[in-house]
């Protein structure tokens, strides 16, 4: 079984720079060496030592594509040991025949040439030479194949760690989508089935209110459904739906709903999660007016104040107990909202709840975005 495909490459120009350096580090060191054994040092030997240890790096990188591509397709983990041991032991061998070979063709090559450099040592028989040379090199060789084939794992390993990381990443995002997309779907069922009811309640008594709380749902689940798939939308769109939502309830509640809206311009077109405010009105809607037979009021505020913006739900209801309160500043209560907005902006948002001196106040803090330009703008005020 061989190992998938993965681009271990290194740019040519980088391996034969490396290689280069090497060389002209090899050479440093011969010719310092000659100097401190006295031993003598021609021009031309200058250039043979220099065309020699060059051609010793240059050749181990020339096969580095090939000995990294063959380690790569038998890559550690994906093969037998047994197939391990074979290919790279060949593989060892083939390269360091290979190098050897390159290396004695390229010296009988300048000696023919310039003759023998001082420090190379005299001519001996070719196969004496060979064999010595082979000998000589074989564990320095065998070395740098070893290099090479761990230099291969090791951009191989990093490259699908960084493809698995990827994956990861848009999987997680994939999976936050899924979440809150899920989240957003909750909440148009539970507003549907109370609006519903109300609808049900209203045609025993009154077939014209029931008749227009149709019309004012019908609009407001066109504009839901329109918007669907967005996850923020502009505090214009954000307080037309509300409005929308509002036009239900004040055809459900009469005189006894007041609602009146506080906007900052400059906060219009801010991103907001899609349906935020909704549920924030219909809980202060159920717990600030629906007990009461008295006539109350809901105020919604928006401020934008530099890169934050700040939302205010309030009702005019008698607010929670202390211990109620601490639950739903500590997270019991909204689950839904609370979840969205973690989803949302983890750790940059705030979510709190009061007892203000007029009723209930709800205080959702977000960092501020712009939300495009071609949004259409709402208009806004005090119903």
């Amino acid at each position: 079984m061989t190992a998938p495909a993965t681009d271990t490459r290194i740019p040519r120009r980088a391996m034969f720079n490396i290689a280069t350096l090497f060389g002209v580090s090899s050479t440093i060191q011969i010719v310092l060496l000659m100097r401190l054994n006295d031993e003598p040092l021609y021009p031309a030997d200058w250039l043979q030592i220099s065309i020699l240890n060059l051609a010793y790096w240059y050749v181990p990188a020339l096969l580095a594509p090939f000995i990294m591509r063959l380690a790569v397709r038998y890559q550690l983990g994906h093969t037998s040991w047994w197939q391990q041991l074979a290919v790279h032991g060949a593989g060892a061998i083939c390269y360091s025949i290979v190098h050897t070979g390159s290396m004695i063709a390229l010296r009988t090559l300048l000696t023919s040439t310039f003759g023998t450099p001082a420090g190379l040592g005299a001519e001996r028989p070719f196969w004496v030479r060979a064999g010595g040379e082979y000998i000589r090199q074989f564990d320095w060789q065998l070395m740098t194949y070893l290099f090479l084939v761990g230099l291969a794992h090791a951009l191989a390993y990093r490259r699908e760690s960084e493809r698995r990381a990827l994956e990861a990443a848009k999987l997680e995002t994939r999976l936050v989508e899924a979440q809150l997309q899920s989240l957003q779907r909750q909440l148009h069922p539970h507003f549907l089935f109370n609006t519903l009811n109300t609808i049900a309640g209203l045609i025993r008594t009154n077939v014209n209110a029931a008749d227009t709380m149709l019309d004012q749902l019908g609009d407001l689940l066109r504009m839901a459904l329109h918007t669907s798939s967005q996850q923020e939308v502009a505090l214009t769109r954000e307080l037309d739906a509300l409005r929308k939502y509002l036009d239900i309830e004040q055809t459900r509640f009469g005189p006894r709903l007041r609602v009146s809206m506080q906007i900052d311009p400059e906060a219009l077109d801010a991103l907001v999660p899609n349906l935020l405010l909704q549920p924030l009105v219909e809980n202060a809607v159920r717990h600030g007016i629906a007990p009461f037979s008295r006539a109350g009021s809901i105020a919604v505020d928006a401020t934008r104040d530099g890169d934050r913006l700040t939302l205010h739900v309030r009702d005019s209801g008698y607010g929670v107990p202390p211990d109620r309160l601490a639950a739903l500043n500590s997270g019991v209560g909204l689950s839904n909202t609370r979840a969205r907005l973690e989803h949302l902006y983890p750790g940059a948002h705030t979510f709190a709840f009061a007892n203000v001196e007029d009723g209930f106040r709800v205080t959702v803090i977000l960092p501020y975005r712009q939300a495009a330009a071609e949004l259409d703008p709402v208009e806004v005020g005090v119903a």
